[in-house]
């Protein structure tokens, strides 16, 4: 890993400024609309690369995975970064967790407020595919720090206002639903042709576009379901009837190419920085799960099997490198996966669940996502989604027995429609949680909304009692950078925040409790 920066929340805003000091001239609806159009485009290239940084790797490791990769359960690096006194091991770094703060508002919000200066008057959909992106991407980093700068982002070039989380998910429906609306409308103008090379994920298919919307329109639906039930319902169910539809097979996928290499063939193949969490290892090896032959690769620290570390330990690189490395088939790419239609499914299964008109069986869909991932990833069981015995497998360490522990989840696979809804929650988010990989930042939303797949605490816990072993992480401070440059505004974002700021305090979505 390479040295930390540092950006000042300050010096970003006066760069926002500086970057549309001829926002009056850009905004005024005239005849240059060719011109304006191509300029547009030329900003999307910074969204679509930053929503999960494809370069540099460090910049990307400080992003995510050292934070949601391994907060999922997903991931560990047998690294002892800062002698193990790190987010590992909940000592929280300021200097890392500044960088899903930093990238998104130097990249995505400057480029997005840039793009609607240009292009909201002159052409609204191509304005509509920036908000999709802008959404998807900050939605990402308010679940990880709660209240944000969003809603009147750029007003003051010296001060980014805070907004609480709740009025941050009220905007994001409010701008998906304007996207949605706007990009399904035939009488605007289309979006101009230099579009469809920026678009780094559907070619400038704009249908495939408004499926996708209503995808994370549903995602974020579920996502704050325990909160507030009825808002929740009204969204989602505008996903589910909407003509458009979503994401329901692997050619619709929200992956983005930026034409690099994954970044995590870097970090973990070229600087063997990350490695196989132990949670992964107990619940793959104990489904027998298909799909860990293409998440992972068979240790070297224990020939033939697939082993994973637990979160916390003592790293030492010389022991752990051993471990299971991330599968080639997930690093030697250069797309970056962000949702699937295998997503989707599970999702709608949740929404059946809840009882959301046009949400379908719970069942069917379940048994879809299942499916649509293993077509996914090329691998078929014909018995995998009916398998009522399997659970998931105790965790032994091979070479520091002191970690050695039991399985601490026991849902199997195949559906029971004589069980409670809680527990086909269980089941429908341990296999979404098993789908979603690698994504770790999205995995450890859903763990901390839900509960679910129960995961590993951490062996040593270092924050000085600010974060329960056994509740596990909540978010990331707020970004230091931010508290210099914009201390009022973090001030009110902590009382926004409703608790202390530090990796313990829930998010407004966060529930304690059952999900029903």
């Amino acid at each position: 890993m390479k040295s930390i920066y540092k950006i000042s929340g300050i010096a970003l805003l006066f760069l926002i400024f500086a970057c549309t000091d001829n926002f009056e001239d850009i905004n005024t609806n005239d005849t240059t609309i060719p011109k304006n159009q191509l300029e547009a485009t030329d900003f999307f290239a910074g969204m679509f690369n930053n929503i999960y940084q494809n370069q540099p790797a460090w910049s990307t490791q400080l992003q995510q995975n050292l934070n949601g990769d391994v907060y999922s359960g997903y991931m560990m690096p047998p690294t002892g970064f800062a002698s193990n006194i790190n987010n590992m091991t909940y000592a929280l770094v300021d200097g890392w967790n500044n960088f899903p703060w930093n990238v998104a508002y130097s990249n995505i919000m400057l480029n997005a407020f840039t793009i609607e200066g240009i292009s909201k008057e002159t052409n609204p959909k191509l304005y509509a595919l920036s908000l999709i992106l802008k959404v998807e991407a900050m939605h990402r980093v308010t679940d990880i720090y709660g209240p944000i700068v969003y809603s009147r982002f750029g007003e003051n070039p010296l001060v980014g206002y805070y907004d609480s989380q709740e009025t941050v998910y009220n905007t994001f429906f409010e701008e998906l639903d304007y996207a949605i609306t706007t990009l399904s409308d035939s009488s605007l103008p289309d979006v101009p042709g230099t579009f469809a090379a920026t678009d780094q994920a559907y070619g400038g298919d704009i249908d495939k576009w408004v499926q996708f919307a209503n995808s994370l329109r549903l995602r974020l639906a579920i996502r704050i379901s325990k909160v507030n039930p009825s808002k929740a319902q009204t969204e989602g169910e505008k996903s589910l009837a909407h003509s458009g539809g979503l994401i329901d097979n692997n050619t619709n996928n929200f992956l983005v190419d930026g034409k690099v290499e994954h970044p995590l063939a870097t970090i973990a193949a070229s600087w063997n920085d990350i490695r196989m969490g132990a949670s992964m290892e107990s619940i793959l090896t104990g489904y027998e799960d298909p799909r860990l032959e293409k998440y992972f690769e068979e240790s070297e620290v224990s020939p033939g099997e697939y082993k994973g570390i637990r979160i916390g330990i003592n790293a030492d690189k010389p022991k752990y490198q051993p471990f299971s490395n991330i599968g080639e088939s997930i690093i030697r790419t250069t797309l970056i996966q962000l949702m699937t239609a295998s997503e989707v499914h599970f999702l709608k299964a949740e929404a059946a669940l809840r009882g959301w008109a046009g949400a379908g069986d719970a069942q069917a869909n379940y048994e879809a996502g299942i499916a649509t991932s293993f077509d996914q990833h090329g691998v078929a069981d014909a018995s995998y989604a009916s398998d009522n015995t399997k659970v998931a497998a105790d965790y032994t360490d091979p070479v520091e027995a002191a970690h050695n522990t039991g399985a601490v989840s026991n849902v199997t696979i195949a559906w029971d429609a004589a069980a409670s809804n809680e527990v086909k929650l269980e089941k429908i988010i341990t296999q979404k949680w098993i789908a979603m990989f690698p994504d770790g930042q999205e995995a450890w939303s859903e763990f901390r909304r839900t509960g679910y797949p129960k995961l590993f605490p951490v062996v040593n816990n270092k924050s000085n009692g600010e974060i329960d072993t056994d509740i596990q992480i909540r978010r990331l401070k707020f970004a230091d950078s931010d508290k210099v440059a914009n201390s009022a505004e973090v001030e009110k974002a902590v009382s926004l925040l409703g608790g202390p700021d530090t990796g313990g305090t829930r998010l407004w979505w966060d529930i304690a409790g059952g999900n029903f």
